[in-house]
This record gives C-alpha cells, sequence and structure tokens, in this order.
C-alpha cells in the first residue's frame, strides 16, 4: 500500500489572496504543477472543501494536503531551465548560479525543474557517481535558495568535492536577511537539528540530532531586519533556517519557520531571503584554491532595499 504524507497548515497572513497552488508552494515546498496534480486528485481542501487551484486563499484559512509516496522510480528529466547561468566550466567541474524554484535533483513529491535536468537538456556530462537521480551531486541547496554551486562532472572530481565537503574545508558562505537584530551581533550557533517531530518536512533544533554548526556576522542592522554573512561548517538540511529560527530571527520571508508575514508582504518575498554568495575550495584537478561568487536576485535585492529604506 502507498503510504500518504497527510499535512495541514493554517494560511498566514502574508499569503492574503493568492492562489491555493501558490499558497500550497510555499507553506510545503512543493512545485506549482505538483500542487495543481494533487488539486485535481481531490487531495487538497481548504478549511475541510475541495477547491481548483486558481481558487484565492484567506489568511486563517486551514490547507489540508494528502501527499502520496512516489513508487516509480525517480527520473531526471533533460529540460533548459530558464535562469540558471553558468559562471565556470571545465572538464571537471561545472559552476552555476541556482534561481529560485528549482531543485537540485528530482525527489519524492517534487515535479519541477532540477538542475540536473538542465544540465542534462543543455549537453553537459557530469561524473555517474551517487545515486542515479543526484549523479554528480556533491552539495545541495534548497528549492527556495538561490546562489552558486558546484557539480562534479568526472568521477574524480566527485570523490575529491564529496571528501572535502565532508571533511568541512569547502567554504560555504551565504548572506541571510533575517528578523530583529542578533545579540550578539555576531557569533556562533552549536545545536543539533533534526526532523521535526510533528512536520516531517520541517527540521527543528533537537536532542539527538545531528551535529550542526554555523558562524554568523551581522554586515548590515537596520531597523527591523539585519543582513548577515553566514560560514556554514554543517552543511545540514535548512541549517540556517532552522539555527536562525532557533534565535529567534527567521529569515525574512521563511514562514515555514515562524518569519511575520506582514514583513515578508511588505518586503515583496515569496520565499526566504537567502543566498549562496560564495563558494571556495581547492580545485579537484589543479589543486588550486578557487572562488566562486553570486550577486543578489532581483527579488532579494528589492527586499534590501526596502529595508535600508526604512530607516
Amino acid at each position: 500500500m502507498t503510504s500518504v504524507d497527510h499535512r495541514s497548515l493554517p494560511v498566514p497572513d502574508g499569503l492574503d489572496g493568492q492562489r491555493v497552488d501558490v499558497a500550497m508552494a510555499q507553506l510545503f515546498g512543493l512545485s506549482r504543477s505538483r500542487a495543481a496534480e494533487l488539486i485535481a486528485e481531490g487531495r487538497v481542501r481548504l478549511d475541510g472543501n475541495d477547491v481548483s487551484k486558481s481558487e484565492r486563499v484567506l489568511p486563517g484559512a486551514v490547507l489540508d494536503v494528502e501527499i502520496p509516496a512516489e513508487s516509480d522510480p525517480l527520473e531526471i528529466v533533460p529540460e533548459i531551465v530558464e535562469g540558471i547561468k553558468i559562471i565556470h566550466d571545465d572538464s571537471s567541474i561545472v559552476v552555476i548560479d541556482k534561481p529560485v524554484g528549482v531543485a537540485v535533483h528530482p525527489s519524492p513529491g517534487w515535479r519541477g525543474p532540477t538542475v540536473v535536468g538542465h544540465l542534462a537538456g543543455a549537453g553537459f556530462r557530469i561524473s555517474t557517481s551517487g545515486a542515479k537521480e543526484r549523479e554528480g551531486i556533491v552539495q545541495r541547496l534548497d528549492v527556495g535558495t538561490s546562489g552558486v554551486m558546484v557539480i562534479a562532472k568526472s568521477e574524480h572530481a566527485y570523490s575529491v568535492l564529496k571528501n572535502a565537503f565532508r571533511h568541512r574545508t569547502v567554504d560555504k558562505t551565504y548572506h541571510a536577511l533575517v528578523q530583529g537584530h542578533p545579540d550578539p551581533l555576531s557569533g556562533t550557533v552549536d545545536a543539533p537539528i533534526g526532523r521535526h517531530p510533528g512536520a516531517d518536512y520541517k527540521f527543528a533544533v533537537m536532542e539527538g540530532g545531528r551535529a550542526s554548526i554555523t558562524h554568523y556576522e551581522t554586515l548590515e542592522a537596520h531597523r527591523f531586519a539585519s543582513l548577515l554573512e553566514v560560514h556554514l561548517e554543517t552543511g545540514r538540511t535548512h541549517q540556517i533556517r532552522v539555527h536562525m529560527a532557533a534565535l529567534r530571527h527567521p529569515c525574512c520571508g521563511d514562514l515555514t519557520y515562524g518569519a511575520d508575514p506582514t514583513l515578508g508582504k511588505r518586503l515583496g518575498l515569496t520565499r526566504q531571503w537567502l543566498h549562496a554568495v560564495r563558494l571556495g575550495f581547492e580545485h579537484p584537478d589543479t589543486g588550486d584554491q578557487v572562488e566562486y561568487e553570486s550577486t543578489y536576485p532581483d527579488d532579494l535585492a528589492h527586499a534590501l532595499d526596502v529595508i535600508r529604506d526604512t530607516d
């Protein structure tokens, strides 16, 4: 029998008036096409009633979703994905700038665009190491997180980079716009992260979780939010989002982890303000230290401008 994941959340103020499929994508991390499929299958209810994908949601309404586990093998669909930029390409690695709304590889519940699908569609040959749907993948970014990442093209590069990430010799630098002002302005969060006991699509600081270490420094402090530079020692799923929420300073726009929906709406955000700005590592072939950067995408730059203008 196919297992079914039941998820239920109230609609926050920040999603007032949005279409049901858009609200589902924001709250549950689904692609809009997958959300539309679930609605068409009758697996989505709003305050107990069936809905259409174009129906609008109101704050406080309860969105109930059933997501069946997928028994079919995960397949890579070759397709050119608009917005993915190639920062660097050589015989052993390809470095990209990943836009928001793109997953790194196929996974249960995700039917949207992927990095590996784009590379396949663009004719890139990448390493065959790793699980079939994530061949060549040595790191991941959340669907709702944008920025720079590297993919291995050769088997040698895959092995070297996997070890580099495992031994924490890769410099992973993010910028995050968080609510309020962290105290102290610079510090380290050393707190284990595990799957949230009440929602399997979320994570939380919890006893018995995996060791997780995040270093942060305040770059700008504004009236309602602070721009942080964040360095990761470990690379847990949702690590920055979870640690910032644990400090009571969630990433702006991150409704999943308790961000103020009113502020997010004011900033025009439909996702968390989190961007991978730099990635530095030893090149697997030459041994030289290399570094690649990504600038803020338009939605994050706009939100930051709004915050700066409120001072």
